[in-house]
């Protein structure tokens, strides 16, 4: 098994395309897979996984678009018997907190007979500049229907850490790193943190849900999508994972980059444009 690959599904994803990067930096033999790769690896094409997984000895699984979705765990039980076909031994899932569906997905991979692990993740903090939210803070006026609710945001980096950790290291299969960021903030805070970090001004508008959904319908954004954003803004966002945890220091034994660390970081690099002063360090 030593030259068979780790398969990781979703690599052009947030956290995918780190935990490749940092496997191939160790010399890992990696297969990224997703709709666009040779083989092609498409959640709603089971008839494409038999390929992408031929030989893996591990699998690193971004679900897309979320776990939480209706047909998530019909389809983790499905890729984990693929999965036994093709020989692997290992599978380390991407999961998210307070998500009734990933919980139904979690436990499956648990029972499936493969070595597991789960990282359950807070939201990205890269949501900020690497998906939907990115053109807001660009625009200078970032709208959403989160007003008061606290969310411990987790940097993708740590995450993709945790994951590489738990595919290179057997004593830490079969268990669980609930992994946030060191502290709770609004999403509002997180704006006013990339304004500072940017030297520029940013608004935060709250919405309500409806107003967000219509604005997306606006937009011809498709339905399941659509479902998504209203399960994950009246249901998973309702304070229920304001809590943080030690998942990232438990496994890594180092803290959790924190909001300001990562706004910082990310203004360096120019992920919403070359914004003022970037050595800004209010």
């Amino acid at each position: 098994m030593k030259n068979s690959p780790v398969v990781i599904i979703g690599n052009t994803g947030k956290t995918g395309s780190r935990v490749q990067q940092r496997l191939e930096s160790m010399n890992i033999n990696t297969r990224g897979v997703s709709r666009s790769s040779t083989p092609v690896f498409d959640w709603e094409q089971p008839d494409t996984w038999h390929e992408a997984l031929a030989g893996a000895q591990a699998l690193y699984v971004s679900y897309q678009p979320d776990l939480a979705v209706p047909n998530a765990a019909k389809d983790i039980q499905a890729l984990t018997e693929v999965a036994k076909a093709a020989g692997t031994k290992h599978v380390v899932l991407l999961s998210g907190r307070g998500e009734p569906g990933a919980q139904r997905a979690e436990k499956i991979l648990e029972l499936s007979g493969l070595d597991w692990n789960v990282v359950r993740a807070s939201w990205f903090m890269q949501n900020f500049s690497e998906s939907f939210m990115r053109e807001g803070i660009v625009s200078g006026t970032l709208a959403l229907p989160a007003d008061h609710v606290l969310e411990p945001f987790v940097d993708a980096d740590d995450i993709a850490d945790v994951a590489v950790a738990m595919l290179t290291k057997p004593e830490l299969r079969n268990r669980v790193a609930e992994v946030t960021g060191p502290r709770a903030i609004t999403f509002a805070e997180g704006v006013d943190i990339i304004a500072k970090a940017t030297n520029t001004c940013i608004d935060y508008q709250p919405l309500t849900i409806d107003q967000f959904i219509d604005a997306l319908k606006q937009e011809s954004t498709p339905d399941d999508i659509l479902w998504l954003m209203r399960e994950l803004f009246t249901n998973v966002l309702d304070g229920r994972n304001t809590p943080i945890t030690t998942g990232v220091s438990d496994v890594l034994g180092r803290p959790a980059t924190s909001f300001r660390d990562y706004a910082r970081r990310a203004a360096r690099i120019g992920a919403w444009g070359a914004f003022g002063n970037l050595e800004e360090t209010a």
